[in-house]
């Protein structure tokens, strides 16, 4: 068995509003070998598209490839604008030495409740995919059973929207006040290729394909990105 840990701890400080919530980046990275392209942080797989379609958005002119400043450029665009990332889980097993999240076995996850309470301005969970199995959203679902919250649905339109109540302690003088803090969780399309058979099924994807026969789910994920980045 392969064991799987996370390379990359939490990014997030005091500022952080919004939290990108992944899995596991692919076995390289916890490895060392990477590929010439990829880059060595949070989604910087040459595989996944995340930082291609903030890039789009934002016009950032990032480079892609191992070298200390293409990670800079990713950190400071996230501190810029108040994003954090913080993957949901700690390690995992493999018997396959590949990326699948159902390839994952004897999951340890992060104490993701715990970093919320750690950044009270912290109010937006961006999940990179939905509720399928070993997901981050999956994950999370079971993670906050052990405090008895619950999501509720906002919106069922794709990206799914919840939101969730999370108890604060209201001052350190009194410990005994609890006060209560509304969070956001949106599911995102997730950012890998594997996703693109999918987006090709959806009505809204197969709408807009039909109005501009050059429109592609990189251009679909652009469009539903743009709003959260």
């Amino acid at each position: 068995m392969f064991k799987h840990q996370h390379p990359y701890k939490p990014f997030i400080n005091e500022t952080t509003t919004k939290l990108i919530v992944g899995t596991l980046p692919p076995p390289r990275f916890s490895t060392g070998d990477l590929l010439e392209k990829d880059v060595d942080f949070c989604y910087g797989s040459c595989y996944n598209s995340l930082w291609l379609f903030i890039d789009k958005i934002h016009n950032l002119n990032l480079r892609y490839d191992n070298s200390e400043e293409a990670v800079t450029q990713r950190k400071d665009f996230l501190i810029n604008h108040n994003i954090g990332i913080c993957d949901i889980v700690e390690s995992c097993e493999r018997e396959k030495i590949d990326a699948s999240d159902l390839g994952m076995q004897n999951i340890q996850l992060r104490n993701l409740i715990g970093y919320l309470q750690e950044f009270p301005n912290v109010n937006t969970l961006l999940f990179t995919g939905g509720n399928s199995k070993n997901g981050p959203e999956y994950f999370f679902r079971k993670h906050i059973k052990h405090y008895g919250i619950t999501l509720k649905l906002v919106s069922d339109e794709i990206p799914r929207i919840h939101q969730f109540n999370l108890p604060v302690i209201a001052s350190k003088t009194k410990q005994s006040a609890f006060n209560e803090r509304t969070l956001n969780t949106v599911s995102l399309t997730s950012s890998s290729g594997s996703a693109n058979r999918a987006i090709g099924s959806m009505p809204l994807f197969k709408q807009l394909k039909q109005n501009n026969p050059k429109f592609t789910a990189f251009d679909f994920r652009v469009m539903q990105y743009r709003e959260f980045f």
